[in-house]
Order: C-alpha cells, then structure tokens, then sequence
C-alpha cells in the first residue's frame, strides 16, 4: 500500500486516471478560451487593413508603408483636417512618411494614419 501511495504522487498528470484530474479541477476554475486571443487579434487586424486602405484612398499613397522612425507627442492635439492625426500627449507613433513642410506622415497604435506637425513630436 505504502508503495503505491508514493507512486500517486510523483505520476504526471496526464498519466492520471481522468475521475483523478476532475477532483482537482474546483469549480470556480474557468477553462481558457484559447480562440478568444486569435479572434481578437484577427479583428485588429482587419481594422488595420481597413484604416491603411483608407489611408492610401485619402493620401493618394502608392508607396509601400515603412516606419522610417518613432516619436512620441509632447502634447495633445486635436485633429482640424479630415487628414490630421489626432494625438494624445505620451503616445507613440511610428513616422510614415516626411513631407514638405513641417509635418509628418504618421500612424498611431490603432492604426490610424495622418499627418502631425514636427513641433508636437520628440523623437529619440
């Protein structure tokens, strides 16, 4: 009896017998919703193909997206054109694009894309 006592407790998990792991499960135990991740992540993306279409429609933008570099914005600042990027100070944004005059092409975490004045950016 002893020795079989000991051999319980050292066998891994997926050897037990499954009434075994039922008893150990309580029930305030929510199992993991793994597909919820994905499912997230999947719609995220979807808006992010969506806002670049946008973008490209609205800027007349052929090229291919690279970030050249990131800032962060010293302040916030609302968007007055359809086509300004509105920022919160703190955010960081990633540098699309430089155009004459003083502003950027930029995109933010959400995948939004406009243009920022370079007086409102801080670039490392």
């Amino acid at each position: 009896r002893e020795k079989d006592d000991k051999y319980k407790t050292w066998m891994p998990k997926f050897l037990m017998a499954k009434e075994d792991k039922d008893q150990r499960k309580s029930s305030d135990d929510v199992e993991r919703n793994i597909f919820k991740f994905k499912k997230s992540n999947a719609e995220k993306s979807k808006k992010m193909e969506k806002e670049e279409k946008l973008f490209r429609e609205t800027f007349m933008y052929d090229k291919e997206i690279n970030v050249i570099n990131t800032a962060t914005a010293e302040c916030s600042v609302p968007s007055k054109r359809r086509v300004d990027l509105p920022v919160t100070a703190g955010e960081q944004l990633d540098v699309i694009d430089v155009t004459e005059g003083n502003a950027v092409i930029c995109r933010n975490s959400e995948g939004r894309y406009g243009y920022v004045l370079v007086e409102h950016l801080n670039f490392r």
